[in-house]
Formats: structure tokens, sequence, C-alpha cells
């Protein structure tokens, strides 16, 4: 039997080689493609609480004067009870700072008979915001006011003079609540935590709490004597929500 020799064409060899190129080409896309490159994450969401007691009380209060024969006379009457007023306030060791003026108002007072309007003089009113930094006098201060012929109360608002310090412990212990729930989640799934890929916040300060926002009139001829009142300032709450995100190995 004779041998038999193969030749292989140059063309061949090149044909061959581009093939077995593609090839590998192909199993190594077929591999990757069945490698997971996107890592794992998973998402954990928490709140936090934080309360204290108010320390800053912001109290409305003012005159309004009726009606009166002119403007002239409204204003006059106006001005000497808002001087009495201050004046009690300041002694009650409020500063000019603290005090500033919310509303202040002249106009025409009418009535109407059978469609027709009858002027009757002017009113004037005034309403005052002091910030009562010692929540303890803030019963004398409206007893005091009244007395010296406030005959509107418009509310009483508590707040805290420094928020973040009580925000800082609500986020503290939200994220150590998300932590915890996020290193539950993981041995449940099998896995470890590799490290936080993402942050964010949300909630924070609460509006002031309001203790009373309806006008009160006060008639001191007929109540007579006010007494001094009792102002519970009570808790104020602050939550923050977080939602952290890790990537797992």
């Amino acid at each position: 039997m004779e041998e038999q020799n193969l030749h292989i064409h140059p063309p061949v060899i090149t044909l061959l080689v581009v093939t077995l190129l593609i090839g590998g080409f192909y199993l190594t896309g077929k591999y990757l493609e069945k490698q997971d490159l996107n890592p794992v994450t998973i998402s954990v969401d928490a709140d936090g609480k934080a309360a204290a007691i108010p320390d800053i009380a912001v109290v409305s209060f003012g005159v309004q004067t009726g009606r009166q024969s002119s403007a002239q006379q409204a204003m006059k009457i106006l001005t000497g009870k808002m001087n009495d007023i201050i004046a009690v306030v300041k002694q009650q060791g409020i500063e000019d700072k603290d005090v500033s003026t919310a509303s202040l108002s002249l106009y025409p007072a009418y009535d109407w008979d059978e469609g027709r309007q009858i002027p009757r003089g002017f009113e004037a009113s005034q309403n005052l915001q002091v910030k009562v930094r010692d929540l303890d006098k803030i019963g004398a201060i409206l007893s005091a006011v009244t007395a010296a012929g406030a005959n509107q109360v418009g509310g009483v608002d508590f707040t805290i003079d420094d928020p973040e310090t009580l925000k800082a412990m609500a986020r503290e212990k939200a994220i150590a609540k998300a932590e915890a729930r996020a290193q539950q989640l993981a041995t449940q799934l099998g896995l470890k935590i590799k490290k936080l890929k993402g942050f964010s916040e949300g909630g924070g300060y609460n509006p002031p709490m309001p203790y009373a926002k309806a006008n009160i009139m006060l008639d001191r001829a007929a109540s007579g004597a006010v007494e001094e009142m009792a102002v519970p300032a009570g808790e104020q709450e602050i939550t923050v929500s977080v939602t952290m995100t890790y990537e797992m190995e």
C-alpha cells in the first residue's frame, strides 16, 4: 500500500486559523455570557425616631379696638394698649429681638340696612409674636398681657431651638436598624455583605407643634382678673428615614 502524503496549501492553513479563532471567540463569549457580571445588591429601609421636650414657644396675642368714632381714635387706643402690653412682656425678661409684629391693620366699619352701606367708624388691630425661651413663663406672660389689655390670643407654637442634634440621633437609630436588617437578609440569602453602595435619607424635623391656633376673644370686663394658666409643652418627635444599598458576595 502506497504511503499517501497530505499537502495543505497556504490558503487552507489561513482558513483553518481563522476558523479556530472565530470558534475560540464564540466559546469565550458563551462562557462570559453565562457569568453574571452584575453584582448582587440588596436595599433596606428603616426609620429612626428621637423625641425631646420643646425648649422654645412662640406666643401670639394682640388687641382689637372695636368700633371707634374715627381712625385717629382707633389708632390712639390701639397704641396705648400695645405699649402697655409690650412693657409687661419686657418685664417678664423677654428681649427686644424676640418681640415682633405679626399683623397691623386699620379698617372702616360698616352696617348694612336694606342693602345700603352705613359707615360706623373705624377699627384697628395689632398682633404680636413673642418668642419665649423659658417655657415656665408662658402662663405668666399670657396672664400679664391679657391684664394689660390684650383681647386676642392666636396660639402657642412649641418648637426646638436646635433640631439638628435631635435629627442626628434619629438618623443614628435608623442606620443601625438598616444595618441589622441587611445583615439578617444576607444571612437568609446565604450571602455576605461586601460594601455599602448607596444611601438616601428622608423625613426630618416636624413643624412646630401648635397648642391652640384658634383665636380667643377675651372679655376682661366679663372675666375679671385673669388667672395664670397652665400651658403644657409635651414632647416633639423627629423621624428620619434611610435607604441603604449593599453589594453582596
